[in-house]
């Protein structure tokens, strides 16, 4: 029996010297305690060296996803074939039946030969001569190094990692955002409540407060840069009758270190919107022009990853992210919810309340053929996604009434019988 062991520095092929240990599953192990043991058990009868790690890393990918490698078909034709009468002991039954089919060798996988790996694996140094511990050691690592980059760049679970990561921190920054800015409004309220009416808008709101200070400095502040003209002027007018009570100097410093900290997480948000954007784009373009990219990556986020989105039936689609409500729907007997997270969508958002229900039942099946389309297709374009949004966009024009039609085409036939000419 010859034995099939791959090793990151190149294949090797034994020859079992003692067949009849095999019989001995249990205490094979034994065997192989010391190289002397080993080396009665099995010899070395030939070793195909790696040339380099992309080689090694080729051979390695074929193992794993149960092909035949180049490197594979060019040992087993130069060694085993030359003994076909011999069986051919390997690790992955899968493998076996590849080898099989194309060079028509006899392959085994049982018990005894997962042993029989395990111990040579045990005694590795001492039988495969040749070749120094600290070479294997290199070549194991860097082969290492190479699968790992390999699987993350190419396997479709890990390419959209970064879009549930970015839509979980937005969301996060939006809570935290919220908080502050509430805080802010509410602790500089007690020295000028007025000026939260007047400005609405957070990020000048925070940017006007850091640049005021303390009520008393509004009169000589110039706010034009943050503030339009009739703005500025309500602001240093309430500032003249403002209620609001004194503060130190402390507690204004701060007030105003709030809102640095508001300012800067708000400027950090919109670069990560901006990422996110692109990243969308470029991994789900047909998705993102559907529904946009905040309701798609949040469904993706909610699927766990873009393939398991494509699973998805598009019934699924509609209610993902209102699973309670279906429950509860469902447990009481009553009406199950029309949308879930794809509510949020600007084509649910512009119909009327009593046709969201419809549009809603459109947009996911729509959606559902997207999303395979980018997690699935070999293009990268949005066309289909574009010609989708189109079609449910004539949809949602209001049709003329019937009487209406009816007028138009009598005008028309009108206009085209010989006695108008």
């Amino acid at each position: 029996m010859l034995v099939l062991f791959e090793t990151a520095a190149g294949y090797a092929i034994f020859k079992v010297l003692d067949e009849s240990k095999l019989q001995e599953v249990d205490s094979l192990w034994k065997e192989f305690e010391t190289p002397e043991k080993a080396n009665k058990v099995v010899k070395l009868k030939h070793f195909e060296k790696f040339q380099d790690t992309t080689e090694a890393l080729a051979a390695a990918t074929a193992m794993t996803e149960g092909k035949m490698g180049k490197s594979l078909k060019k040992v087993l034709k130069k060694v085993v074939a030359k003994e076909a009468h011999e069986q051919l002991a390997i690790s992955d039954a899968k493998l076996g039946g590849v080898i099989k089919e194309k060079l028509n060798l006899s392959c085994v996988h049982s018990p005894a030969v997962a042993e029989l790996m395990r111990g040579i694996r045990t005694q590795m140094e001492s039988l495969i001569t040749g070749l120094p511990p600290r070479e294997i050691s290199a070549m194991s690592l860097g082969l290492a190094h190479s699968l790992s980059r390999y699987k993350l760049k190419f396997s479709p679970d890990k390419v959209d990692t970064m879009i549930v990561q970015a839509i979980s921190l937005l969301d996060d920054l939006d809570k935290e955002l919220n908080n502050y800015i509430m805080r802010c409004r509410e602790w500089y309220g007690w020295h000028f409540p007025e000026v939260g009416k007047i400005i609405t808008d957070n990020l000048a709101y925070c940017k006007s407060v850091r640049k005021i200070g303390a009520r008393t400095n509004v009169a000589t502040t110039d706010l034009s840069e943050h503030l339009p003209e009739e703005v500025e002027a309500e602001v240093k007018l309430a500032a003249e009758i403002s209620m609001g009570t004194e503060v130190s100097e402390e507690d204004i410093g701060n007030i105003m270190h709030l809102c640095d900290q508001v300012i800067e997480i708000t400027e950090y948000r919109t670069q990560l919107y901006d990422y996110l954007k692109n990243r969308m784009m470029a991994i789900a373009p047909n998705l993102t022009v559907m529904v946009g990219e905040l309701v798609g990556a949040r469904l993706i986020s909610h699927a766990g990853s873009l393939l398991n989105l494509a699973k998805h039936p598009a019934s699924t689609v509609q209610i993902l992210g209102a699973e309670k409500a279906l429950f509860r729907a469902l447990k009481t007997r009553r009406d199950t919810p029309k949308y879930g997270l794809i509510y949020h969508a600007s084509l649910v958002g512009q119909t009327s309340a009593k046709n969201k229900g419809k549009i809603s039942r459109m947009l996911a099946a729509k959606a559902s053929l997207a999303i395979r389309y980018d997690a699935l297709g070999e293009d990268t374009n949005a066309e289909m996604g574009v010609e989708n949004r189109a079609k449910l966009e004539a949809r949602l024009r209001p049709k003329q009434p019937a009487h209406m039609r009816c007028q138009a085409v009598m005008m028309m036939t009108n206009v085209n019988s010989p006695e108008t000419t």
